[in-house]
């Protein structure tokens, strides 16, 4: 008798709960993605890449960078929200150097991209910004270094069908200044994104 007063209980509760949860004031969120949910889309399909990896002081300036070669594959997702993407880097032997794969969707909210990165071979996990600016997609990581004021930017720019660049910039006084193009990748188009 007692179980099936506690679970005649709990089904009248459930419809109430499922209120309190899903609705009773509380907003629906939009379904449908803002027109700026496309500013990514040039990423969408299959890339080649030619990297440059600049190093800093007489070494660099001597020898230069080691050169690199690698894809990046992206797709839309998130029901037109964003983009997933996976980028590969090699050295000129065939050895993997980077291995990154990233989810970035638009918050209509904060107006700006929220980019989750996972650096496979490091095992780690990194948070971003991106904002389109003037032709340019601008990504923003935050440092852990101890004084907080790192911060390391991507910049996607000369955006063509067939072609991207992107340079990253390294800031150690919380983006006053810029170390740019530390890292510098030329994409071509292999393949274009399927519907």
């Amino acid at each position: 008798m007692r179980r099936s007063v506690i679970a005649i209980a709990f089904v009248v509760a459930l419809p109430s709960a499922s209120i309190a949860q899903h609705g009773g004031g509380i907003a629906v969120p939009s379904t449908m993605p803002p027109r700026e949910a496309t500013q990514f889309d040039f990423l969408a399909g299959e890339w080649s890449l030619s990297a440059v990896q600049r190093y800093a002081g007489l070494a660099g300036m001597i020898h230069g960078g080691p050169k690199m070669t690698g894809t990046w594959k992206a797709r839309r997702a998130f029901d037109g929200f964003g983009i997933e993407d996976e980028l590969r880097l090699y050295d000129t032997s065939g050895n993997p150097v980077v291995y990154s794969t990233a989810m970035r969707a638009f918050d209509a909210a904060d107006r700006r991209w929220s980019v989750a990165t996972l650096d496979v071979y490091r095992m780690r996990i990194g948070a971003s910004t991106a904002e389109w600016r003037d032709g340019k997609m601008i990504v923003t990581t935050p440092s852990t270094d101890p004084a907080g004021k790192g911060v390391t930017r991507l910049r996607f720019f000369d955006i063509k069908p067939t072609s991207f660049t992107v340079w990253q910039d390294r800031s150690d006084d919380g983006g006053k200044t810029w170390d740019e193009g530390r890292l510098r990748i030329e994409a071509k188009r292999t393949k274009v994104a399927q519907p």
